[in-house]
């Protein structure tokens, strides 16, 4: 299951927060912030969908993430990969590095990066 973009961006915050009541979340929007009602649908669609989930105190609920960050992060990845680049990360590697406009220095760091990981394989 995906989370839509509004979503996405509370879920955001709701990451950075770790745990949070509607007051914190609804602060950590900019200006001009969401309704109070937006937000509380959107948390119910999370909470529906298996991505968050709340502890209730009183009339209050706070809320937490049962989806980390990374994995719903990597599992888009990898689906972008199978999906638009026929299963292959080195046509996705290939795409990203000519296509994003990197600087030395950042082509640099993932070299670097590469080489550690093919050490640790």
């Amino acid at each position: 299951m995906q989370l839509s973009k509004t979503e996405e961006e509370l879920m955001n915050y709701l990451w950075k927060l770790e745990k949070a009541f509607m007051k914190d979340l609804l602060e950590a929007y900019p200006e001009p912030k969401p309704a109070t009602t937006t937000v509380a649908t959107l948390l119910k669609r999370m909470t529906d969908k298996g991505f968050i989930d709340y502890n209730l105190y009183g009339n209050s609920r706070e809320y937490y993430p049962l989806v980390k960050k990374k994995d719903y992060f990597s599992k888009h990845v990898n689906g972008l990969i199978k999906n638009f680049f026929n299963d292959s990360a080195s046509q996705f590697a290939s795409f990203f590095t000519k296509e994003t406009n990197l600087t030395k220095e950042e082509l640099e760091d993932l070299k670097t990066l590469i080489d550690k990981e093919l050490k640790n394989k």
